[in-house]
């Protein structure tokens, strides 16, 4: 009987999630402020408007860059590199990184501690 009632309290819970859900996402769709995720067109961004308007004054036209990552999945290939090497680095340091507390090694040194006899 008691698994019954848990289980009954799951649904509850599972159906009342995905109604949230469902109001979120009607409410993030119909929301005055989604015309804020379109202001590109409407705008310039800070690039365009100051620092290309001061490159133009002193004679420094916009040039490409030296290694273009717009062109094709070159980001994403970059991403996933940097994303592989720190995934091997805790990896290989796992057992330092979540087991122990680094490598603290204290001793006491009889020389540095206080004697009992004084």
């Amino acid at each position: 009987m008691k698994l019954k009632v848990q289980s009954s309290r799951f649904k509850v819970q599972i159906k009342k999630l995905l109604l949230l859900s469902v109001f979120l996402l009607f409410a993030i769709h119909y929301s005055p402020f989604t015309d804020i995720a379109f202001a590109s067109e409407k705008w310039k961004g800070v690039d365009e408007s100051v620092v290309e308007k001061f490159a133009k004054e002193y004679g420094r036209e916009a040039r490409d860059p030296l290694i273009n990552t717009d062109q094709g999945d070159l980001l994403l290939f970059v991403f996933l590199l940097a994303g592989a090497v720190g995934g091997f680095a805790a990896g290989y340091y796992w057992h330092v990184l979540i087991t122990t507390k680094g490598s603290r090694n204290i001793t006491k040194d009889s020389n540095l501690s206080a004697s009992k006899d004084k």
